[in-house]
């Protein structure tokens, strides 16, 4: 995300004095029911969806998730790059190429 869209968003939100109500828990909430609303972009076929409501409802997921990490302090980058060295971790190319596997479900050798 670009530092003029994040600062688009964060004026937003001031414009409209709405900080006071991005708490982590009303934050996650509003996170969850927009995710949801994108999940129902497909709710009958996964392959007949109108892109531009999926746009739509991905940004507002998005927008939750940046007011998110503003509000507990968070680096987007940083937060990431911990998660995929946890991910690489547990579903190394080996073991997790073409599969669907869960990690536990791997056969790992000695």
């Amino acid at each position: 995300m670009t530092q003029q869209t994040i600062d688009r968003i964060r004026a937003f939100t001031a414009d409209r004095n709405w900080e006071q109500f991005h708490t982590p828990e009303n934050l996650a909430k509003s996170i969850a029911i927009e995710a949801a609303e994108l999940l129902e972009c497909f709710q009958w076929s996964g392959t007949e969806y109108d892109l531009e409501h999926v746009k739509e409802e991905l940004a507002d997921v998005l927008v939750y998730c940046r007011n998110m990490l503003d509000e507990l302090g968070l680096d987007e980058d940083e937060i990431i790059n911990s998660k995929m060295d946890k991910n690489e971790a547990k579903y190394p190319v080996e073991l997790a190429f073409g599969s669907a596997a869960k990690y536990t479900e791997f056969k790992r050798g000695k």
